[in-house]
């Protein structure tokens, strides 16, 4: 049975490790010991804690069984772009290998997408690896564009991602 909800100060540590996690097994072995560690202590457990203390930050919480197995995080826009009304950003959307294809991604997706509207974004916008193909077709799906190219650092690396968005409202 699949849980989900809130995340709250108190998920601090298990966003830490589960973040750690589903980094390392989508993406360690594109980095060098020193980039990966240099970035995976951006996001440790004080990181966290911050962000879920900031009202600007709503982060939904996937469990099975009481452990954490994906979240995602919807945040303020801070990609590099000029939005065309309001904006906020899908900061995050990590799952452990071994949920994927399990429905969990789609659900917290429908989370931030109402999150979003609901908070009356105009748009949405996240950034992607270029060569993460399973991610791109699963944004894909759900109506995000291509907006421009985005150098994404990892410790000294610059990995090549793009910046996407999503209509939320009909332009006039």
């Amino acid at each position: 049975m699949i849980a989900y909800r809130d995340a709250t100060a108190a998920d601090a540590l298990p966003l830490a490790g589960l973040f750690r996690t589903a980094f390392v097994e989508t993406f360690g072995h594109l980095y060098r010991p020193e980039d990966l560690a240099s970035f995976l202590a951006t996001m440790g457990e004080e990181g966290w804690r911050g962000e879920l203390e900031n009202p600007a930050y709503q982060i939904r919480l996937a469990e099975a069984d009481g452990e954490a197995i994906g979240f995602a995080k919807l945040g303020p826009l801070g990609l590099p772009v000029e939005p065309r009304g309001e904006a906020l950003e899908l900061r995050q959307l990590y799952l452990l290998k071994s949920w994927h294809g399990r429905g969990v991604a789609q659900a917290l997706m429908d989370w931030v997408l109402g999150e979003a509207r609901r908070r009356d974004a105009d748009a949405l916008y996240l950034s992607v690896w270029t060569r993460n193909h399973r991610a791109r077709r699963f944004y894909a799906g759900y109506g995000f564009a291509f907006v421009a190219p985005y150098a994404f650092m990892v410790g000294a690396q610059a990995d090549e991602d793009e910046i996407w968005r999503l209509e939320l409202k009909e332009r006039e």
